[in-house]
């Protein structure tokens, strides 16, 4: 079979050069007494057709076989430097052909100073092999499972970090942006799996059973783009890949091409910087089409269990070392974290923001003494809620809290998950969130304490005017007696405090209420005890937040507070309450929130 391919090949690469004169341009039409030329005939067509697209496979093997030569002869001389940041990058950036011509990347090597660095940046100088075997065994995949086919699957712990970041930019696009994943762009409006799911009453397993692998492909191409090119500030990409004869891969079926990448990834080990330099390859783009060209060919090795890793490397590499270990706050500690190998912040955050930063809060912190600690300082596409916040450990600012689309990346202790909502008005603020917010992003402002919820007395007035609230001389006195204002009695006195003086008291005990959908995916599968597995799962909340303070608040009074009909009908009825651990991130972002599920209770970890 092979070696009739290559006498195709050859014989289209003879046609290829017996040069004819090319058809003239035919900017106007022509006059009608002009001669008209003899139109070419079907067959004709075809196997003009068939010569150029089998001229066009034998201009491409030559060209990879020379970029093979090329790099055999460069990697008998001294090995290039990949720059330490997005800027430096720019140097040797796409050295590939115009998408057009779809000339093979070959990549360049890390120099042994460069792979010392990533390597201790990631991994330390003391990191475990047990570490070492999570983050080398974790492919980019997606879940077999067809109610859970949305979502990609996770086998070892660590990765998940990364794994759950891609995960929410593959969900946007799968929900909000149907258009960008099909080839031929139609100028009829395509309806997005958000829009199917809210006019259907399908369920959302269905659906997302219904997606394509092209479909669901292109998402996690779009996705690993966006977020490589947010990495290198929206201007620079660069991805890593392994030496193992990528063009073998090509014109190959799915299935053989992840079973040759396998065998070629059999025996390999990373466990030190020298096994880094010896397998990394990069590349910088600063085309999107191109970045996305060469993220589509490896697709394969991101399939692997290389590519979480790769993925990783990716994104630092696009930041840029340097920049990466700028933006820390600590760039002494190993981004990925003993004893357990799980993904820092930093690097969650590097992912959603582009930013490598340690912390959640809005902008930066002053500590003093011209110091200071950074946060989220840009607005995000999606975003991240964490159960620490529940537990006062931090604070995630409005930045994460209220991304442009609702998707969140939810942090545990462990583990990472992502929770979207198929309908971007549940982030619709009504008056008394929108006041609320106002108030406690003045309050955060002069917060100093880490998102500890205090600050003081100077900065209690400053949050006074900034917020327009008008307080009665002895509420100021009290709140002011101990020398440092506490978040939580302040709220308090707000609550109490007439909407007309600034505060969130509300007469009526109606305005606010909310009911809608979310739903949470955990990618985890694994052996959980003997031969019990837990599989991916995906799990529908129905949220409900109440216009009172508490829901038991709200049910006492609202009888008594109003004689609308319609609001007493909406609430004769207690709402039954379900509890876990989710519950507490979702109160995070909607205070009060009360949520139900069918079945087992959804889990973070």
């Amino acid at each position: 079979m092979e070696d009739h391919e290559e006498d195709d090949l050859q014989r289209a690469l003879r046609m290829s050069m017996q040069h004819e004169p090319p058809e003239p341009k035919r900017s106007k039409a022509r006059d009608n007494s002009a001669e008209t030329p003899l139109e070419e005939s079907p067959e004709a067509k075809n196997r003009k057709l068939q010569r150029e697209l089998m001229a066009a496979a034998a201009e491409k093997r030559m060209m990879a076989a020379s970029a093979a030569m090329a790099t055999t002869a460069t990697n008998t001389s001294a090995p290039k430097n990949v720059s330490s940041s997005s800027e430096a990058s720019a140097s040797k950036v796409d050295k590939c052909a115009p998408v057009a011509k779809k000339e093979r990347c070959w990549g360049e090597e890390l120099s042994s100073e460069e792979a010392q660095q990533l390597f201790s940046m990631v991994f330390g100088n003391e990191v475990s092999k047990g570490i070492l075997a999570q983050w080398s065994n974790q492919g980019i995949r997606f879940s077999p499972d067809e109610e859970t086919s949305m979502g990609l699957v996770q086998h070892e712990g660590g990765p998940c970090g990364v794994l759950a970041a891609i995960q929410a930019f593959v969900l946007k696009y799968l929900l909000f942006f149907p258009q960008e994943l099909v080839k031929v762009v139609s100028n009829t409006p395509m309806v997005s799996v958000s829009r199917r799911l809210q006019e259907t009453r399908d369920s959302v397993s269905n659906i997302f059973g219904s997606l394509t692998e092209e479909t669901k492909s292109r998402a996690l191409v779009r996705s690993m783009a966006e977020i490589l090119f947010l990495c290198g500030s929206n201007s620079s990409a660069t991805i890593a890949s392994l030496r193992i004869l990528d063009h073998e891969i090509e014109g190959k079926d799915e299935r053989s091409k992840d079973e040759i990448v396998a065998r070629s990834l059999d025996g390999l080990s990373i466990e030190s910087s020298c096994d880094l330099q010896k397998v990394l390859s990069v590349n910088t783009f600063t085309s999107l089409a191109s970045a996305m060209l060469r993220l589509e060919e490896m697709i394969p090795i991101f399939r692997s269990r290389m590519g979480a890793l790769l993925f990783l490397l990716s994104a630092l590499l696009s930041r840029g070392l340097e920049t990466v270990q700028a933006d820390r706050d600590d760039p002494s500690q190993p981004l990925v974290t003993a004893p357990f190998g799980h993904a820092s912040q930093e690097i969650v955050n590097l992912l959603l923001s582009g930013m490598a930063v340690a912390n959640v809060f809005d902008g930066k912190m002053d500590l003093g003494g011209g110091m200071f600690v950074k946060g989220i300082l840009t607005t995000v596409e999606v975003g991240f809620l964490t159960l620490l916040e529940s537990l006062n450990f931090c604070k995630v600012g409005q930045l994460l809290k209220c991304p442009k689309w609702p998707i969140w990346v939810v942090g545990s202790e462990s583990h990472y998950t992502v929770l979207f909502a198929l309908d971007p008005k549940v982030q619709d603020e009504n008056e008394l969130e929108g006041r609320e917010t106002t108030i406690r992003r003045a309050f955060d402002a002069q917060d100093q304490s880490g998102g500890g919820g205090f600050i003081s007395v100077d900065g209690f007035h400053q949050v006074v005017k900034d917020a327009n609230i008008n307080l009665p001389t002895e509420k100021i006195d009290h709140l002011c007696s101990s020398g440092f204002i506490v978040w939580s009695e302040f709220w308090q006195v707000l609550l109490d405090l007439d909407k007309s003086l600034g505060g969130l008291k509300d007469s009526t005990g109606l305005m606010g209420k909310k009911v809608f959908d979310l739903y949470h995916f955990n990618g985890i599968a694994k052996s959980v005890s003997g031969s019990d597995v837990q599989r991916p799962r995906l799990t529908k909340l129905r949220v409900s937040v109440p216009p009172r303070w508490t829901p038991e608040e709200f049910m006492a009074n609202v009888g008594t507070s109003s004689s609308s009909k319609d609001a007493v009908v909406e609430v004769s009825k207690p709402e039954r309450t379900q509890h876990a651990p989710l519950v507490d991130c979702v109160r995070t972002r909607w205070a009060r929130a009360v949520c139900n599920w069918e079945g087992d209770p959804p889990s973070i970890v």
